[in-house]
């Protein structure tokens, strides 16, 4: 038998109301508007309340959510999964993984789990994972999760403080991210199609990290991190990230297709996070990496970070869900997916030919 793993079902799920830039500024003070245009991001969705910082929802809450939602679409039950795998920057405990509370919550007693943590390019490395398995026939049925819970760090920075005394990057930050997940299933059919194939590397072996997500780890003594101002301290290179995130995205993109054997101009759709970003593009011509390859997909680049935030491991499958649901993407079309993560500059991308 010849398995080919397929996209069959997709799920999204953001927390609470949009959160608007207009009630952002009000809470945290306001951006200078050639950053917010560049940002590119209208408005957000967080578990926490910004008015309190109380949580109403956890990360296992949004990657249950997502995967129910993905099981309903493709009309399958819980118990015929085989296989979970997530991936989460922002997992609810260091231990046991999310990938197993979601098991629990899902009710299923037994089944093979796996959690990767590597932010935005993550949820396609898992896409992966799941489609070599089930291309050789160990699982049939496979459900991929992306979730992120990125404002529970985000609130320290402004609650009880006045607006005036934050600082413009720490106000970037908060206008830039968002919490929620994604999912898909993937079913084992012996038909042509589905994930074609990936590609993924890391390319900032010996470059700084462009996000340090610090607290809670290893990196210190416990005594000395309850003293810090903050439990977690979240620090964005923004320049960094702008100056060499479209250098992972050319590269994801040129490989994604090697690793295929197909040509760009056999795509229909290339879903790329912060790809229609004002930021993005620009840094992309002023590197001078505007490839013929990114030059032909003009007009069918997916990108819906303006009404979802930066959600990092979420982004993709979110991204794709809304897609579908929306009949931008239909059945029979061909996707590349590609997923960033400037913590080290990892990417991944995969080719897909939807059902």
């Amino acid at each position: 038998m010849n398995h080919r793993a397929h996209i069959v079902g997709t799920g999204g799920y953001q927390p609470g109301e949009p959160i608007s830039n207009a009630e952002l500024a009000e809470l945290v003070g306001p951006l200078p508007r050639e950053v917010l245009d560049g940002l590119g991001i209208e408005q957000r969705f967080w578990l926490a309340d910004p008015r309190t910082g109380k949580h109403r929802e956890s990360t296992t809450d949004l990657a249950t959510k997502a995967a129910v939602a993905a099981l309903d679409d493709a009309e399958m039950g819980v118990d015929e999964v085989e296989l979970i795998l997530v991936s989460t920057g922002t997992p609810e405990f260091p231990l046991p993984p999310t990938a197993n509370l979601v098991q629990q919550r899902l009710g299923l007693d037994a089944c093979a789990t796996m959690e990767v943590r590597s932010g935005g390019a993550g949820w396609v490395q898992c896409l992966d994972i799941a489609r070599m398995y089930l291309e050789r026939g160990v699982f049939r049925t496979a459900l991929v999760i992306g979730c992120e819970a990125i404002s529970p760090v985000l609130v320290p920075l402004y609650l009880d403080r006045d607006p005036a005394h934050i600082r413009i990057r720490d106000r970037m930050a908060l206008h830039m991210f968002g919490d929620g997940a994604g999912a898909a299933v993937l079913r084992a059919r012996d038909e042509a199609g589905g994930v074609l194939g990936a590609a993924t590397c890391a390319i900032g072996g010996n470059r700084k990290p462009g996000i340090w997500s610090v607290g809670g780890g290893t990196h210190a003594p416990l005594r000395e991190q309850a003293r810090a101002n903050r439990l977690v301290d979240l620090r964005v290179d923004v320049a960094g990230a702008a100056e060499f995130t479209p250098t992972m995205v050319t590269r994801a993109i040129t490989d994604g297709l090697a690793a295929c054997e197909v040509a760009v101009d056999s795509l229909d759709w290339c879903l790329v996070p912060e790809g229609n970003a004002g930021w993005m593009l620009n840094a992309l011509r002023e590197a001078k990496l505007d490839t013929p390859q990114w030059t032909s997909l003009a007009g069918r680049v997916i990108d819906s970070l303006a009404t979802t935030g930066a959600v990092g491991s979420a982004a993709v499958p979110l991204f794709l869900d809304r897609a579908r649901k929306s009949g931008q993407v239909t059945s029979g079309q061909r996707v590349l997916l590609v997923g960033v993560e400037a913590t080290k500059w990892i990417y991944a991308s995969a080719v897909v030919d939807l059902c």
